[in-house]
């Protein structure tokens, strides 16, 4: 198999002191491919090195097959094929459509073509009617979709993202999350991202390597890594329903974890003693009526905060402990639901995850 995108034996040293150490993995064209890992871990150096804007101490990089060497000549042709966008933007003190059209004039495009590839890209990010807006005078949110049509306008084969929604506030986040799986579905587009957003990273991402330490402790797809999730895991990736509580065997065989507040979830293992447990949100079924299931834990409580993430809807429900819950936007409009809604949990035994 070639691969768009191939590191063998990665490493880089900053000081003496390693950064990366023996990275390899392979990126296939058209797919989305997660970094996640704490801050520290090496996602950003890893990301500059695929980019060529630094050069690994030893190891190789492929791209379509071919080892890249990094002369100035070969880093120029290169990232001509690549875009980035940092966590950071950088934008220039101009207008929004000549921040969006620079990489296009310096490849000697100009006229019609700029703008309709301009236009194209700010359709994508919801950006129409701002071409006359200064950049740098944008919010946070609108800079970063900046950014993005930015690096998209040039039609790269390779889009390198280092947390591309890092404090954006919702609406911008689904804008951007939209914009990508769009590029990627219509274009074809590579992507490689880093992210500490999990439910990002499984629903846009086909795969994802997690770096813990400057190495690769797994890589798979992100449903897998998170079926097994480490303590490590859990205090970075901002995983949601976490409770710890203290653990006792049923006569049925299975645990009963009283979590404190009235609130006991069952789990399909045997544990005693202190014990922390999580519950994906996905995995947590939300109805107005009580439910009639075989489901182990059921819950009766208020929506007291509601997320719109575009395609799918957060809520977090209070019933004893705070719950996260995932639905669909469909399922939440026909559930007509609003703040303080009475509703009714339930999710399976073993759902739960020791953490």
């Amino acid at each position: 198999m070639t691969f768009l995108v191939e590191t063998q034996g990665l490493c880089k040293e900053y000081s003496r002191r390693e950064v990366l150490s023996d990275i390899s993995f392979g990126v296939e064209s058209g797919e989305i491919f997660a970094l996640i890992g704490p801050n520290g871990a090496g996602k950003t150096t890893l990301l500059r090195i695929l980019d060529l804007l630094d050069e690994p101490s030893s190891g190789t990089v492929w791209f379509q097959g071919v080892e890249v060497s990094y002369s100035p000549r070969n880093r120029q042709v290169l990232r001509r094929r690549m875009g980035m966008v940092f966590q950071q933007t950088m934008l220039f003190n101009t207008s929004v459509f000549n921040n969006v059209a620079y990489g296009l004039r310096v490849r000697g495009i100009n006229g019609k073509d700029v703008r309709d590839g301009v236009e194209e890209m700010l359709r994508i990010v919801q950006l129409e009617g701002f071409e006359g807006k200064n950049a740098l005078k944008l919010s946070g949110g609108e800079g970063q979709r900046v950014a993005l049509a930015q690096a998209l306008v040039t039609e790269p084969e390779l889009l390198l993202l280092d947390e591309p929604t890092a404090n954006l506030d919702p609406r911008n986040v689904s804008i951007v999350e939209e914009a990508l799986s769009r590029i990627n579905r219509e274009r074809k587009t590579t992507i490689i991202m880093t992210t500490h957003n999990m439910f990002q990273a499984e629903a846009l991402a086909d795969r994802a390597a997690l770096l813990m330490e400057g190495r690769i402790e797994r890589i798979g797809k992100l449903k897998d890594i998170l079926m097994l999730p480490s303590k490590v895991l859990t205090k970075f990736a901002r995983l949601e329903n976490v409770f710890s509580g203290v653990a006792r065997i049923s006569e049925e065989g299975v645990s009963i974890i009283d979590v404190g507040d009235g609130v006991q979830i069952e789990v399909a293992l045997q544990r005693h003693g202190n014990v922390s447990v999580h519950v994906r949100p996905e995995d947590i079924i939300l109805s107005t009526q009580p439910l009639i299931s075989s489901a182990r834990n059921r819950f009766e409580g208020r929506v007291s905060e509601i997320s719109d993430l575009g395609s799918i809807v957060r809520l977090k429900v209070e019933a004893g402990k705070g719950f996260t819950v995932q639905v669909t936007k469909k399922s939440f409009n026909e559930m007509q639901l609003n703040l303080n809604s009475t509703v009714f949990l339930a999710f399976k035994a073993s759902s739960v995850q020791i953490v």
